[in-house]
């Protein structure tokens, strides 16, 4: 005990903890799953043989699989759910990550792949109808597009906060003082607006004496509170020449009058935004490559995509550098928000369109290799680095609610981290793909429970990395300035977790947000939902890792000085990776299950998922349904309602699953899938009542319709899981009557 105390904020010796954990649980616990719960049989033909068509049933190397499997359930909610639960400290986090990946994601991942493989391959939706009936069939369908729609719309955003361009808007009696030496310059004057460039180093002085200092050249447009005011409001450059104009402002101020406010331009991440849109081309490629140029030939083309990825960062590096030849394509890949968003859209819609050969297969290897190799890497690098990890093992100061997750560690943390302890998107692949392409029986713990013990992995090296920032950079980067200005208690406890920030190894003192967002080159602070946080935690955790596999110091190496910004937008290419194939694969399946419930409901013609019209009309409504929430709701709103829609699927999951085992003659093992089950809906029950009562609270305000739509959205999901969890208690009764009449 008293070595845990000594050690709980020491990085390496966490890791090493947890990996014993997994192992064991690997060992043990999925054994004991495997032979007594499941009885599973290597002999037992798989539907890969037995339907075997060499497209949707084909037998595969349990490699290979674990590796497709792994890519499928692995979005971005475990790297992004435990770096916003760490505002509750890394111990809550860390422990619902270890207990319920080894008990319950990975039960239900490994339990209802299994259950699909004896049942020749069938959907959750399909397996629903057919062990629990007609109306838990339909409602598992209509909640599992509500999920996909709030699920991939979550992802999204997270994108959108990493890459877009925005605007943080300062009011009146707001300063900005350029640093010593350095000027103010004017760049433009239009109508009744003044923008000026702001040079690093500038800091800005808010009214209540806070300040911040900026890191990168930032633009702010100065101009009237009301946008009819015939003139500028101010401007201190009035009367003087070009010369007059840099001479009078070194080193001075500009203060945002009472009439007036100022937006300060944020600009997007061009190096990132460039980076993650070659990789479509560079899939493409690989697509063909693997078809036409070098049929069969998998690894070696996963080898050649993994070359031109990395290729494509250091290129964005040359294309956000300013006077570099790519500099010139700059302003197309510098994306508002919205501009990112409607990126994806037409993404997700063309990739859900093309013949998954073309785009999506080729995604999934290039993302297997980039995403296992990352992760190992990783796991290694916080071994090699020993961070420490600054945040409290619980913050008492948030433990109802704070600025980056606005509820109380009850239950919010269980919805917010999510992925990386138990997910019921995981039961749509377990259902899907995988359990088509099985080769044994007996492969299935390999792939279902250990893909998901590595997928928990994920989610405790991204609270590691997320936790060993200093406090004061991690709030920085998560919360919106302007918000948090008007939060004054918030403000004190912030800086409160500050005072203990510890210095890097070698360092006098705490590096400022400002000297970051310099190395890495891009602008950090306000960049809310959690990437760009987790970005620059792996880049120092790589950058510190290669420190002491060179045995240099923070002062060593020269070139290593300028690693950190490839290590950071390696980082966000990873994060997109992970998104971008939930996106693609997540729209497709979204657009299968409307098409068939459309030919079920409206006209048979619209169930043919090969007919050109149904195909664009569902994926169309798809593409347009996470769209929506992507646009209207922030990143705090959206991702408790994702939280909620994912785990309320993991509720029907696991609530098939024991209706699957009482029936199989399994039924004195109930306590595997139900105990998972009860406090899941435990958890997420509450969160759901929470946020219901705050959506209707918000209805009579100027976003009422955002606030319809949410509560609607969360409470037809609760309703649909209801249905599914009461047929399942009426059929394993049903089941237990038939059983006590014969006499078993």
């Amino acid at each position: 005990m008293e070595f845990l105390t000594a050690n709980l904020h020491n990085g390496m010796v966490l890791m090493i903890a947890v990996l014993l954990v997994l192992a064991i649980a690997y060992r043990y616990y999925s054994a004991f799953i495997a032979a007594k719960v499941l009885a599973l049989d290597a002999g037992r033909v798989t539907p890969a043989h037995a339907m075997r068509d060499g497209q949707n049933y084909d037998a595969t190397n349990k490699w290979v699989l674990f590796g497709h499997h792994f890519a499928a359930i692995s979005g971005a909610g475990p790297l992004i759910g435990p770096v916003l639960a760490a505002q509750y400290g890394f111990l809550p986090g860390l422990l619902w990550i270890l207990i319920g990946v080894c008990l319950a994601g990975a039960v239900q991942d490994f339990v209802v792949l299994v259950l699909s493989v004896r049942r020749g391959g069938k959907s959750l939706a399909q397996i629903a109808y057919m062990e629990i009936g007609p109306v838990a069939g339909g409602a598992a369908t209509v909640g599992i597009i509500f999920v996909l729609v709030i699920a991939l719309a979550g992802l999204g955003k997270v994108i959108v906060k990493a890459l877009g361009s925005h605007t943080i808007v300062y009011g009146p009696g707001t300063s900005f003082v350029a640093a010593k030496g350095l000027p103010i310059l004017p760049r433009n004057e239009y109508s009744n607006v003044v923008v000026y460039r702001i040079p690093a180093g500038t800091k800005i002085v808010r009214p209540d004496k806070t300040e911040e200092e900026l890191g990168r050249q930032m633009e702010i447009e100065a101009h009237p509170r009301d946008a009819s005011a015939p003139a500028p409001v101010f401007d201190p450059f009035e009367n003087m020449d070009e010369q007059q104009k840099v001479g009078h402002h070194l080193g001075e101020r500009i203060e945002i009058p009472a009439e007036a406010q100022a937006d300060v331009y944020l600009a997007g991440s061009t190096w990132g935004t460039f980076t993650i849109a070659m990789t479509i081309p560079v899939a493409l490629f690989i697509g063909y490559y693997m078809t036409r140029l070098r049929k069969g030939r998998i690894v070696e083309a996963s080898i050649v995509g993994g070359i031109l990825v990395l290729g494509a960062v250091w290129l964005g590096g040359s294309v956000d550098e300013g006077g570099s030849v790519l500099n010139v394509f700059q302003p197309y890949f510098d994306l508002p928000e919205w501009g990112v968003a409607a990126s994806m859209a037409v993404y997700g819609f063309v990739a859900s369109i093309l013949p998954v050969s073309v785009l999506l297969l080729p995604r999934d290897y290039l993302s297997s290799f980039l995403k296992i190799g990352t992760v190992g890497l990783l796991v290694v690098g916080v071994i090699l680095a020993r961070p420490t990890l600054q945040a409290p093992a619980i913050n008492t100061a948030f433990l109802s609610g704070g600025p980056v997750v606005p509820g109380a560690i009850f239950p919010f943390v269980f919805i917010t981290i999510m992925c990386g302890a138990i997910s019921g998107f995981h039961a749509l692949v377990s259902s899907g793909t995988t359990p088509k392409m099985i080769d044994k029986e007996t492969d299935a713990r390999t792939i279902g429970y250990g893909a998901m013990l590595l997928e928990g992995l994920v989610g405790i090296v991204a609270l590691i990395a997320a936790c060993s920032l200093p406090s004061g950079h991690y709030y920085a980067m998560n919360t919106d300035p302007v918000k948090l200005a008007g939060l004054p208690a918030y403000q004190h406890e912030i800086a409160e977790l500050a005072k203990s920030d510890l210095p890097a190894p070698g360092e006098k003192m705490v590096e400022p947000l400002s000297a970051v967002e310099t190395t890495v080159g891009e602008n950090l602070r306000g960049r809310t939902g959690g990437g760009v946080t987790l970005a620059v935690g792996m880049a120092k955790i790589f950058d510190d890792a290669a420190r002491k596999i060179l045995g240099a110091t923070s002062s060593g190496v020269e070139w290593m000085e300028g690693m950190m910004k490839y290590w950071y937008h390696f980082a966000i290419m990873f994060e997109a990776l992970f998104i971008l194939t939930t996106i693609d694969a997540g729209t497709r399946v979204g657009r299968f299950l409307l098409q068939e419930t459309m030919g079920k409901w409206v006209h048979p013609k619209l169930g043919q998922t090969d007919w050109w019209p149904s195909a664009i009309l569902a994926t169309g409504l798809m593409v347009g349904g996470w769209w929506y929430f992507i646009d209207s709701q922030a990143m705090e709103a959206i991702w408790p309602m994702f939280g909620i829609a994912n785990q309320m699927l993991a509720v029907m999951a696991l609530a098939v699953a024991t209706v699957a085992l009482v029936r199989g003659g399994k039924g004195r093992y109930w306590w595997v899938t139900v105990v998972p089950m009860c406090f899941v809906v435990a958890t997420t029950g509450s969160a759901a009542v929470i946020l219901v009562k705050r959506y209707v609270g918000q209805m009579s305000g100027a976003g009422w319709v955002n606030a319809v739509v949410s509560a609607g959205l969360i409470v037809a999901i609760t309703v649909c899981t209801g249905l599914v969890v009461v047929g399942a208690v009426v059929r394993t009764q049903v089941r237990e009557v038939e059983r006590v009449g014969a006499g078993v």
